[in-house]
């Protein structure tokens, strides 16, 4: 079964998916980019008080956007967030320049990093199995651009299930996320990932990812991924 993870941007969203079943709680501001950071503070007061009701459900939060060769303020901030208390920081990385230093740099931090394999145009093979490699808890695959473009509009359905599948032979967690809707039910259900990551789909209005977390949709996702077919 694929589990969902829903995003949230405050202590309201974040109990409003607990109780509405989401599987893992995400900590991101979306007004402040792909994988915008919310403020420290307020990722700590969170995590206490989802702690307090919902022990064992895990939490991850972003670091914020940042380009793979700024590697001090990567640092300094997966560590204020690690020390949040988050289970996961996940952590944006781009194919390209660096990619490679900034993924065993990441590797080699004390803290349970995920890294997000940013897949805008396709999936980076060669960089996937190097974060296979070495050893991350896991890989989730996701897009910079919120363009209406979805992760499967943007990659190649076969190297999405390679990767799930040799993560898997691996013990890694894997994760799907990038503007997915229910036209990408299908193919959630055919890649198989651990985990499958929405905001925009979640939230109610007609601002999409902007607009304030639905816990009607988050109850219809848990169900439609945990169910053979869509009622």
């Amino acid at each position: 079964m694929t589990a969902l993870l829903a995003s949230v941007r405050s202590a309201d969203e974040a109990f409003d998916a607990a109780n509405a079943g989401a599987d893992l709680i995400d900590l991101k501001e979306p007004s402040a980019g792909a994988l915008g950071g919310v403020a420290i503070g307020d990722i700590a007061r969170i995590v206490r008080e989802l702690r307090a009701r919902y022990a064992v459900r895990p939490i991850s939060a972003t670091i914020g956007d940042f380009p793979n060769d700024a590697l001090d303020e990567i640092t300094s901030r997966v560590l204020d967030v690690a020390a949040t208390g988050v289970d996961y920081v996940k952590v944006g990385v781009s194919p390209g320049v660096a990619a490679s230093v900034c993924l065993r740099h990441l590797a080699g931090l004390p803290a349970a990093v995920v890294p997000v394999l940013l897949s805008d145009d396709g999936i980076d093979r060669k960089l996937f199995a190097l974060a296979a490699r070495l050893g991350f808890v896991g890989i989730v695959f996701d897009t910079a651009n919120k363009n209406g473009r979805t992760l499967f509009d943007c990659v190649d359905v076969g190297d999405l299930v390679y990767c799930v599948a040799d993560a898997r032979s691996r013990g890694i967690m894997t994760a799907v996320a990038g503007s997915l809707g229910w036209g990408d039910l299908d193919s959630i259900r055919m890649v198989a990932p651990d985990i499958a990551g929405f905001r925009g789909a979640l939230c109610d209005g007609p601002h999409g990812r902007m607009g304030r977390l639905d816990p009607v949709r988050v109850e219809k996702w848990v169900q439609a991924l945990r169910a053979a077919v869509v009622v």
